[in-house]
């Protein structure tokens, strides 16, 4: 079992693992979203993800894709993709312990800004992972 919560604390979450696809994101939409240069994420069973307080924003973020986030503070919560209607991301930094989680790999590198620097040795992918 995994929890999260937003920065202020309004809105809370639970899930049951496992966690699978331990990414950091560099795509253009995860910058515009969250105005970092990069976000973590993890995916979890979608049927196991509850809300335990508050109510999250849901933004539609493309013509597959919506966003939740904290209506109070901003943060950005889950990522659920049409095409992958049983799967959950959660921001990996919403959780209670994301010291506990760590990334396997980057996605959507071909839109990482030329700024940042990876230096972790994690396999790179220019857009999504290779089937």
């Amino acid at each position: 079992m995994i929890q999260g919560r937003c920065f202020c604390g309004f809105v809370r979450y639970q899930a049951d693992g496992p966690f699978t696809n331990e990414t950091v994101c560099h795509c253009t939409m995860c910058r515009g979203t969250s105005g970092a240069p990069l976000v973590a994420w993890a995916t979890v069973p979608r049927a196991t993800f509850q809300i335990l307080a508050g109510t999250p924003t849901t933004f539609r973020s493309s013509d597959h894709a919506s966003r939740t986030f904290c209506p109070r503070c901003g943060t950005q919560l889950t990522f659920a993709d049409d095409q992958h209607p049983d799967e959950l991301d959660v921001t990996i930094c919403s959780l209670e312990r994301p010291e506990d989680v760590f990334p396997k790999d980057h996605t959507w590198v071909r839109s990482r800004l030329p700024w940042v620097c990876l230096a972790d040795q994690l396999p790179e992918y220019p857009k999504s992972r290779q089937p």
